[in-house]
């Protein structure tokens, strides 16, 4: 587990500033959920995070080490890893196979694909770790276009898994996924709280006041409240800005 720490960051396409001096620490451990309404900001934000955007200005750093001018593969080699955009699943490859190649990548394999990969216990021994953290490992032989789209996104995060992080950011994991599968999703993460730092992006507020361990909202572009769910819950202007709207669509 590692801190993050975020320090005035912003990102602008052309005149439009989707990220505005955003400052915030994460402490190792802790479950930290970004909510705010659509085109706020928060995927721009884990872009970021993630070195798949480059920022204008600010500063990014894992236990005090500046990563702000790094690429998105040294960060997952430093332990930074991004759900759901780590890895294109192979929907012809079984589950196990697809995280197996995760494991690979994280130690710098050729990619020999030819070569027997499930032949190989190590990869197994890793890719099967990575999935029962995401509680998949009783689909491990199946296809992975097989698997139902809550399925495919415990996939994912297996596949990230398979990167070993420190920090783990999760791009709205629950989108289009209900029901058992959702219920099934939030139960990994919780078992997984305390063992890796988390930044959470969810429109889910169930599910987010359920799981996070602090909360911050962003409303175009900047973070506007942050605290305890209980208390960005009660917080008036996020109410105003966010939450009202929310309850209001659920109604």
């Amino acid at each position: 587990m590692s801190t993050l720490e975020i320090s005035h960051l912003s990102k602008s396409f052309g005149a439009l500033k989707v990220t505005d001096d955003v400052s915030l620490t994460v402490p190792s451990g802790e479950l930290h959920a970004i909510i705010g309404p659509n085109g706020a900001g928060k995927t721009t934000l884990i872009s970021q995070l993630s070195g798949q955007l480059r920022s204008d200005a600010g500063r990014i750093a894992m236990d005090g080490r500046d990563i702000t001018g790094t690429t998105m593969p040294e960060r997952v080699h430093l332990g930074l890893a991004r759900s759901f955009q780590i890895t294109q699943t192979l929907p012809g490859f079984t589950v196990l196979e697809n995280v197996a190649l995760a494991v690979q990548a994280r130690h710098g394999s050729s990619f020999r694909f030819w070569a027997p990969v499930a032949s190989e216990a190590a990869l197994n021994d890793a890719a099967m770790a990575a999935l029962k953290e995401a509680g998949l490992d009783h689909r491990a032989e199946a296809r992975a276009s097989a698997l139902s789209h809550g399925e495919h996104r415990r996939l994912e995060l297996a596949c990230a898994l398979a990167t070993e992080p420190r920090i783990l950011l999760l791009d709205e994991p629950l989108a289009g996924v209900g029901g058992e599968d959702a219920d099934a999703f939030v139960a990994a993460l919780r078992a997984m709280k305390g063992r890796f730092t988390m930044m959470l992006i969810e429109h889910d507020m169930d599910a987010v006041f359920r799981l996070a361990d602090r909360v911050s909202v962003l409303v175009y572009g900047r973070i506007i409240a942050t605290g305890t769910p209980d208390e960005v819950r009660s917080d008036p202007a996020v109410r105003t800005a966010y939450l009202g709207e929310e309850e209001e669509n659920a109604a």
